[in-house]
């Protein structure tokens, strides 16, 4: 059988229709992306007005500097916990739904409505919550015994910017899973039933094996979530304290280049997180992508 080629009736159509996306792409992602790269080898007094350029000694004492090899586990850390958290919070809440006849279209609506929020929003949110002062949540966790306080605890405040990151991305996630348990047919529940499989053999031997398609892709989104746009959640919660157990490397970027104007390492830090990025993309789609059944 033969596969339909589409053919244009003109050579340069095709390349018409490729320019505005290519031009997009261009002038917002590599055009940027080059302009980092080439930022990251210059020198730059904070007012801007001198530079030089150093090869790459920003990327060799961003290699000797403790602080930031120390936020690769810190991030490594919150990106495994969120994703972890927010696809596991999520599936369960799409396994209740999915079981839910009636009232299925209530519970979807207010599960979505976190994902509308900002995630500075959803920060602040979370702050007043667990506030060691005044956070309704915090008052509850001493009555059972437990001093919470994020504001001293390294503990305490990873546990904290990964509730508020994983909120936040639990809809997101949700919306994924409904749809994908609703495309699964039901004769093979029905079937496994007859069978004597009883709800969690069902889950494990059919749902979950025709979901990995819905959790391999969630979970790289999740992990370039919690690496990229959690930027939000950290300012407001932590600001990367206490002693920098929150400072992940895309809070870092900010504070090393916004707050103390090292333009040149901060450029440094980008890259280097945009390599990270593409590269676990890389090993996700090409060694665990073989795992997951289609």
């Amino acid at each position: 059988m033969q596969s339909k080629r589409t053919v244009f009736p003109h050579r340069v159509l095709p390349y018409l229709l490729l320019l505005p996306q290519m031009a997009v792409t261009v002038i917002f992602f590599l055009w940027p992306a080059g302009q980092t790269a080439w930022s990251s080898m210059l020198r730059e007094d904070p007012f801007g007005l001198k530079s030089s350029f150093v090869w790459f000694e920003n990327y060799v004492r961003l290699a000797r500097d403790p602080n930031y090899l120390g936020s690769f586990g810190t991030t490594a850390i919150f990106a495994a916990s969120t994703a972890i958290v927010s696809i596991g919070v999520a599936l369960i809440l799409a396994l209740a739904v999915d079981r839910t006849i009636r009232s299925a279209s209530i519970y979807t609506t207010l599960i979505v409505w976190p994902y509308a929020v900002a995630p500075a929003v959803a920060g602040v949110l979370w702050w007043f919550m667990f506030n060691p002062t005044i956070g309704i949540l915090a008052y509850l966790i001493r009555r059972t015994g437990y001093d919470w306080n994020h504001l001293l605890h390294s503990t305490d405040a990873m546990i904290l910017v990964v509730l508020a990151a994983s909120w936040k991305q639990v809809s997101y996630n949700f919306l994924f899973f409904v749809a994908g348990l609703q495309s699964i047919p039901m004769s093979l529940k029905e079937a496994a039933a007859i069978d004597g499989a009883g709800p969690l053999k069902r889950f494990w031997t059919i749902i979950f094996p025709l979901l990995s398609p819905t959790t391999f892709f969630l979970l790289v989104v999740n992990i370039v979530y919690a690496m990229f746009d959690t930027f939000g959640i950290i300012d407001a919660t932590t600001t990367g304290g206490p002693g920098g157990a929150t400072n992940i490397l895309v809070y870092k970027v900010y504070e090393d280049g916004f707050v103390g104007l090292n333009l040149g390492s901060s450029a440094a830090q980008s890259v280097i997180l945009m390599v990270i990025v593409i590269a676990l993309t890389v090993v996700q789609f090409r060694y665990i992508e073989r795992k997951v059944e289609y």
